[in-house]
């Protein structure tokens, strides 16, 4: 029985050849390999066309969307009953698969591969066990500290995403909404051979901004709670300025405690307003029927 791998690809043409000779030599006969163009340069889909043969096909986005949406793009296109990811680095040995199907028994749907040790600097781990705590907390996805971009799962849990999901997706979120049946193995990870990491800082703050505020209402309660408090404090302000009034006869002093009083109302305000413009900026976007991601080209499928 064969089974589909997506690979989201972006500015690593160099590693696709070894990536593809590997995996070719580890799946079982009839598998696929889709390597999803993610807004790449000409050179990189030249060399995705060049390896383009009746088990390798290529999809070319029309511009970057990210990880996840190139991954659901992918996703979506292939043919077998069990899909696998993961990224264009080797960074996750292709060889580590069979550990990964191993695990998907009769009573599991997905399957993360858990790097033993992560090859990446501290910072970078760091961004990412926030950005699984978002999820875990946020999204109440209890697998979140074991999610990794080297998954396997089945075909079938696309059913619960097959209409149009809007931009800024996670495919992880996804999948919880088809199933509770996660599990994890681990796995090694190996030191990236060229280039760096496509996601910093600044990328992985804005992922979990997205995934908040796009599959959960938290940032909603965590601002309406922000309100009730500032509420309860500005009125124990209240009753100690009039009681210290009445008590001693004397006024709180004036420009020190008006600024600060000021200052952290103004602030709720700002982080209150943000947080519902962040929502009502997702909602601009489905109604305008953006896209999760625009196909501009394939290879085509040579055997069917």
């Amino acid at each position: 029985m064969g089974i589909s791998i997506v690979v989201p690809v972006f500015n690593s043409r160099e590693t696709l050849p070894e990536l593809v000779t590997r995996l070719t030599r580890v799946l079982p006969p009839d598998s696929e390999v889709i390597l999803v163009d993610d807004g790449n340069d000409s050179t990189t889909w030249s060399a995705i066309e060049a390896l383009a043969t009746s088990g390798v096909m290529g999809l070319r986005l029309a511009r970057n969307v990210g990880q996840h949406a190139a991954l659901l793009a992918g996703v979506r296109e292939a043919k077998h009953s069990i899909i696998a990811t993961l990224d264009d680095d080797l960074q996750n040995p292709p060889e580590e698969l069979v550990h990964l199907l191993k695990a998907l028994t009769d009573d599991v749907d997905v399957v993360y591969g858990v790097p033993i040790r992560i090859k990446q600097s501290f910072w970078r781990s760091c961004a990412s066990v926030a950005a699984k705590r978002v999820m875990q907390k946020m999204l109440g996805f209890n697998n979140a500290v074991d999610i990794s971009s080297f998954r396997v799962f089945r075909s079938r849990l696309r059913e619960g995403f097959n209409n149009d999901v809007g931009p800024s997706v996670s495919l992880d979120v996804l999948l919880t909404w088809s199933t509770s049946r996660f599990t994890s193995v681990e796995v090694e990870h190996h030191e990236r051979k060229t280039g760096e990491s496509n996601y910093n800082f600044r990328k992985l703050l804005r992922f979990m901004i997205d995934t908040a505020t796009g599959y959960s209402a938290v940032p909603l309660r965590f601002a309406t709670s922000l309100g009730l408090t500032t509420v309860a404090f500005s009125v124990g302000v209240s009753i100690w300025v009039l009681g210290r009034r009445l008590v001693t006869g004397e006024s709180v002093p004036g420009f020190p405690f008006l600024a600060v009083t000021i200052a952290i109302f103004s602030g709720v305000q700002l982080i209150v307003l943000g947080v519902l413009g962040q929502y009502i900026g997702r909602i601009h976007f489905r109604v305008m029927n953006k896209p999760t991601y625009t196909i501009a080209d394939r290879t085509d499928r040579l055997a069917e």
